[in-house]
């Protein structure tokens, strides 16, 4: 009578577990929560990679300044819009609405 005893309480043991198990998997903090966090993780890493090429970019940007004075004077002619004495600028197209 012992033995069959203790398979009712093996028995319902697993099943508590496995109960427990699939509730908590399935709950807020289970896999669906895993499964939206590696998702963002990958967004993430996504934005990284496109920072990390946007920041290399503008290092090549100032080293190509810093090596040609000339570039320098066209970078800041054409933010600063300006222009040597006695040079003629034609503006074409329409105007830039700020």
């Amino acid at each position: 009578m012992k033995v069959p005893f203790l398979r009712i309480v093996y028995l319902v043991t697993f099943v508590l577990v496995a109960g427990y198990a699939v509730i908590t998997l399935r709950g807020p903090k289970g896999i669906s929560a895993l499964v939206v966090r590696q998702h963002q993780i990958e967004q993430s890493e996504k934005h990284n990679a496109e920072l990390a090429r946007e920041i290399e970019r503008q290092r090549d940007h100032i080293k190509r300044l810093a090596d040609s004075p000339a570039q320098q004077e066209l970078e800041i002619r054409e933010r600063l819009k300006l222009v040597h004495p006695g040079e003629k600028v034609f503006i074409t197209g329409q105007p830039d609405k700020k």
